[in-house]
């Protein structure tokens, strides 16, 4: 039988070239990883061989026994990697292989340094696959064929890593791939078969198919004998083992396998569960975030086995949206095999073993937090304002996220979030009944926001919030452990006990005292603020602005006003200080004009603080130079 050759040269897609160069170059230290990327390629094509065949079983064309051969020759300086997987058409190999249809891309390549050491760990991160296989060969061979289709539609791609590939339609009589690497000058140690082993064992014993090798003949008549094939790895799933039987360095090889890291993971669960459902997870907690971690919909979720058949990748309906950096695979003899995504959502075994897993997640973070506070604060780099979104999401389980979370406080000063709700009820005061928070764009404006003073006075903490989730993840962490929280720039500052009945008295004959500077300061800013009153927030500054109890806090509007969303206007209130100079200047001030521009001046000054702008602000620089002036004269 002949076919047509059908030949052409195409270029990369741009974002290829530039990856492609990168890793050739910045993974140059960690050469031998192309192996078990290859294999891992080779043993998901025979998963999704598996699959495919579950509901068309001739698509193993009379072959039912799936493998991976590794076969090298020194003197053609050769590697060979063979599967008899699904295999790919000749547009799936111009897909694959000419172009990354991977969400992020860009932005992958917009985060690069230049600094190799650092590149070489995102390049990981991001997952090379197939690219890998140029780190040791200046020219790569593809011959695939689609289980399915006729021996006449086999294809031939052919690359030297550069900016073109050629394609071609040929013969092929078996489905799968072969990869041939030709070697570079500097590669051809790996053409050796003790190298070969000891890095498909170090790499891919966790691999559920065997990956075969010729073994060397022995003996005297060695040269006279065939060599034997030889199964190199353990060829048997990892999560079916005994968690005894699996080592440590197994369980980071086999996560790697599953998430494409080059990263060792954090921590990992290994449980098997018997009873009313029956099934298997392994789960992984990474310790750096992918690059489209934010975009919510970028794929996510675990790989799915059913009876160790392989249904799916990224099977999100098992963990919430907030747990989506988890990596891992459950495997469930409750399900059918034929199992969809429609099925998935409508399954009543799927949630519960959704609410069990999310709880397993949270329950091996909180053994992080507390057993090895060093990785904690690893994931929290990482992860902190993804989980900062289970409180909103995941009513049951709020209280258990919640004693997860991290903040800055006043109690260290520090930008660091690594000060637990538990660490801050602990250090409560007598009869402190609230949590203390203030919301603002950055750690500084936070931690010099006006609205702490009467509180650092009186030694009580506050919670420093300045991620762009605060505010809203607030909105829906109402307690914890039966203590509310409050925002000190909301509504009027009740202190409780804390409060002295000689402080109520205090403050109650301060406002009555200077009910006319009130008066005279509201009829000024009447349209520009809901009320004025006189505080029992500050000590230091002259005035603040304060967010009306059930208003939307300043932080969410900007935030909501900067994505373009249109917000019913609300006035603030302002608060001045009796006890400051300047606000008593301004109560002795006698001239209605200097009074205007002076208490103007105040509330503008009042908004800065809080990391507002200005809606006039040459207004505001024109009434302050003016007031400059007649205090130089």
């Amino acid at each position: 039988m002949t076919v047509e050759a059908h030949k052409e040269t195409r270029g990369f897609q741009t974002e290829a070239k530039q990856l492609l160069h990168l890793m050739i170059h910045s993974l140059y230290s960690n050469r031998e990883i192309f192996l078990r990327e290859l294999v891992s390629n080779a043993s998901d094509a025979a998963d999704k061989l598996r699959f495919k065949a579950l509901s068309d079983d001739s698509l193993y064309e009379s072959d039912s026994e799936l493998a991976i051969r590794v076969e090298f020759d020194k003197d053609a300086k050769t590697i060979t990697i063979i599967d008899n997987g699904i295999g790919m058409t000749r547009e799936e190999v111009v897909e694959n292989l000419g172009t990354i249809a991977r969400s992020g891309t860009a932005q992958f390549l917009q985060s690069l340094s230049g600094d190799e050491k650092k590149d070489s760990k995102l390049i990981g991160q991001f997952g090379v696959g197939f690219y890998s296989a140029f780190i040791v060969a200046d020219r790569v061979e593809v011959f695939t064929r689609k289980a399915g289709t006729p021996i006449t539609e086999g294809v031939h791609w052919e690359c030297t890593g550069e900016a073109e590939f050629t394609v071609e339609t040929v013969e092929k009589n078996t489905r799968g791939t072969t990869i041939t690497l030709h070697l570079k000058p500097d590669a051809e140690e790996f053409a050796d078969g003790w190298r070969l082993r000891s890095i498909i064992k170090k790499y891919s014993d966790h691999i559920s198919l065997p990956v075969i090798m010729k073994k060397d003949p022995v003996g005297e008549d060695a040269e006279s004998k065939e060599p034997e094939d030889e199964t190199v790895n353990h060829a048997t799933a990892l999560w079916t083992r005994s968690r005894s039987e699996v080592s440590d360095d197994e369980y980071k090889e086999f996560y790697k396998h599953v998430s494409h890291d080059f990263e060792d993971p954090l921590s990992w669960s290994h449980n098997r569960v018997e009873g009313k459902l029956d099934y298997t997870s392994l789960l992984y907690i990474p310790a750096k975030a992918p690059f489209d971690l934010y975009n919510r919909d970028a794929s996510r979720g675990l790989k799915l086995y059913v009876q160790r058949t392989f249904i799916m990748d990224d099977a999100e309906q098992f963990l919430p949206m907030y747990l989506r950096f988890v990596k891992g695979i459950v495997d469930s003899n409750d399900l059918s095999l034929n199992v969809s995504r429609e099925i998935l959502q409508k399954d009543p075994n799927i949630d519960a073993m959704r609410t069990a897993l999310t709880k397993r997640v949270l329950d091996m973070l909180g053994k992080m937090a507390k057993n090895n506070p060093e990785d904690y604060s690893k994931f929290w780099q990482a992860f902190g304002q993804v989980l900062k979104e289970g409180p909103a999401e995941d009513f049951a389980n709020r209280e258990k996220i919640a004693s997860l979370l991290r903040f800055s406080s006043t109690h260290t000063d520090k930008p660091d979030q690594d000060q637990s709700l538990d660490n801050y009820i602990e250090r409560m005061k007598e009869g402190q009944e609230k949590i203390y928070y203030v919301a603002a764009e950055n750690f500084n404006t936070a931690k010099n926001s006006p609205h702490l003073e009467a509180l650092r006075k009186r030694g009580i903490e506050v919670l420093l919030l300045c991620d762009r989730v605060d505010e809203w993840l607030m909105s829906h962490l109402m307690e914890y452990k039966e203590k509310h929280f409050q925002d000190v720039g909301k509504g009027q500052l009740n202190l409780g006990e804390l409060d002295t009945e000689e402080d109520k008295k205090a403050q109650e004959e301060s406002a009555k005292q200077h009910e006319d500077l009130v008066k005279r300061v509201k009829d000024v800013l009447d349209n520009r603020v809901a009320d004025v009153r006189v505080t029992n927030r500050l000590t230091e500054s002259p005035a603040c602005i304060v967010v009306g109890e059930h208003d939307m806090g300043a932080q969410m509007r900007r935030i909501l006003e900067q994505a373009g969303q249109e917000l019913p206007e609300t006035k603030p209130i302002f608060e001045l200080n009796p006890e400051h100079p300047l606000v008593d200047k301004l109560d002795h001030e006698q001239n209605e004009d200097r009074f205007a521009d002076l208490a103007n001046i105040l509330f503008d000054q009042a908004s800065l603080a809080e990391g507002g702008t200005l809606e006039d602000p040459a207004a505001y620089v024109s009434k302050l130079n003016k007031l400059l002036l007649e205090l130089s004269n």
